[in-house]
């Protein structure tokens, strides 16, 4: 993980101090095997100054970086889903790193994710941890098995109440797959947009296009915060831009989602995992 202002000792230090913390007692204890399986529904409300007024009201429910492997079982996935559809969204996303370190893990993810169903449809977009494993074909084949469809670099036209709008996915960042000329291309600029990009500081580069809002995940929240410092250590494309929502310099808004899974040391405090069900209203 790249660390940003704190400079890197400082950081690291913290980091240390954090995991001698966490690595003992009650606090430990907690962080390991308590806040990790504390699923929190969060419901956020997202005032969109171009949002055509027949889509006032609409839910985009968004999971992310589930990282199904040595961590976390597709059990965990199931609940997640299952808390998600309690909502009903009308549109329900995926954004990144579904799975983590093999390609035999997009199976049981795809199967914990079966019953996710929404009126406008389930889309994904992929992650750095889902490249890894190598085998992105049987990857993708498994998601798009049980309804969800990946987008890579690409865009599709929506409609809800006879207002459209477009959906746009981005390819991974981080191995170098983003390609928004791709993906944007016929998106009328005047068009109402959501982009997907599991990387969040991306947003910045695809203020260009003339997006509303950017769905996130990545930096897990950073796994481990401390209070009043935050995170401990953010992800390379998370660093401005870490948890929840955010607007950027021309006004952008990007939501970062907690996430499900973890990577490195399989611990969270006081950054629980998030199944989410953002509302978009017409308004700033």
């Amino acid at each position: 993980m790249k660390s940003s202002a704190p400079s890197i000792s400082r950081r690291a230090f913290l980091a240390l101090a954090a995991s001698a913390a966490l690595t003992g007692g009650l606090g430990g204890a907690y962080a390991w095997r308590v806040e990790p399986n504390e699923l929190v529904l969060e419901q956020p409300r997202v005032g969109l100054p171009r949002l055509p007024r027949a889509l006032n009201g609409m839910t985009i429910g968004q999971l992310s970086d589930l990282h199904v492997g040595k961590w976390i079982a597709p059990e965990t996935i199931v609940r997640a889903a299952d808390l998600l559809m309690t909502q009903k969204p009308h549109l329900i996303v995926l954004t990144g790193d579904l799975i983590s370190n093999s390609s035999r893990y997009a199976a049981s993810c795809a199967s914990a994710l079966a019953g996710l169903r929404a009126p406008l449809g389930v889309f994904a977009v992929l992650g750095n941890h889902d490249y890894y494993p190598g085998n992105i074909r049987e990857t993708i084949g498994q998601f798009t098995r049980v309804g969800i469809r990946v987008l890579r670099n690409e865009s599709v036209m929506l409609n809800a109440n006879g207002a459209a709008f477009a959906l746009v996915g981005v390819d991974d960042v981080s191995d170098g797959h983003a390609d928004p000329v791709k993906a944007f291309a016929g998106v009328a600029r005047d068009l109402f947009k959501v982009a997907l990009v599991h990387e969040p500081d991306y947003v910045d580069q695809l203020e260009a296009y003339g997006i509303d809002l950017q769905l996130s995940g990545h930096s897990h929240g950073g796994q481990v915060r401390l209070p009043i410092l935050g995170a401990v250590v953010l992800n390379d494309y998370s660093e401005r831009y870490p948890i929840g929502l955010q607007r950027t310099r021309s006004a952008t808004q990007v939501y970062t989602n907690r996430g499900i899974g973890m990577i490195g040391v399989p611990v969270r405090f006081l950054c629980p995992p998030e199944v989410t069900v953002l509302r978009l209203e017409t308004g700033a």
